[in-house]
């Protein structure tokens, strides 16, 4: 049995991670609480490995109310302050403030939009951008599209989105086909999104 072609960072080593890659990454997401667990993921991820961020990721859920905007929104400074004792969780008070932040946008932007959904996949134009990188080293840390999202989502309070964590939100959601060609998902991700 031949061997699955995989992207570089995809380590064999760690189950969790491994998966992530198979399943999940690149695949395109269309729900607001997964939209929001991503892009609040991402942001905690700033500065840390990614590794860090999926083994909390079950924290993260429990302690953000299952990603639900509208139960975070209503944290208060008592709810930070017991969040910055949460050990299952990445303890940096800038960063659960943002998550709070970005679930108060996340409702005005429903209000506007309908869904954080029809609002984040039309800043793509509403379907998959497919690139076609041969190695890693292509892949670039940001692009055009998630500078201009980055900019939109900081215009209406979103914090902890610069344009790299929007590109990395962009790959994980599936909003941008960047696994490499000779990648065995490339080439499902891609027949999906034509």
């Amino acid at each position: 049995m031949t061997a699955l072609r995989r992207c570089g960072w995809a380590s064999l080593e760690d189950p969790a991670y491994l998966a992530y890659h198979d399943d999940e990454w690149g695949v395109p997401l269309h729900d607001d609480a997964p939209l929001f667990e991503m892009l609040t993921l991402e942001g905690a991820q700033a500065g840390l490995s990614w590794s860090t961020i999926l083994h909390k990721r079950e924290g993260y859920r429990k302690a953000f109310a299952g990603f639900d905007p509208a139960k975070v929104a209503r944290f208060d400074g008592r709810k930070v302050e017991r969040l910055m004792q949460d050990a299952s969780i990445v303890r940096n008070r800038l960063k659960i403030e943002s998550t709070v932040a970005n679930s108060r946008a996340t409702l005005v932007v429903r209000k506007e939009f309908g869904s954080l959904d029809t609002y984040l996949w039309g800043l793509v134009g509403g379907a998959p951008l497919v690139n076609r990188w041969k190695a890693l080293g292509d892949i670039p840390a940001e692009t055009a599209v998630s500078r201009e999202m980055s900019k939109d989502l900081k215009r209406r309070g979103f914090r902890f989105v610069g344009p790299t964590v929007c590109y990395a939100f962009m790959q994980a959601t599936g909003m941008v086909n960047d696994h490499v060609a000779s990648c065995f998902r490339y080439t499902e991700l891609a027949r999906g999104a034509s």
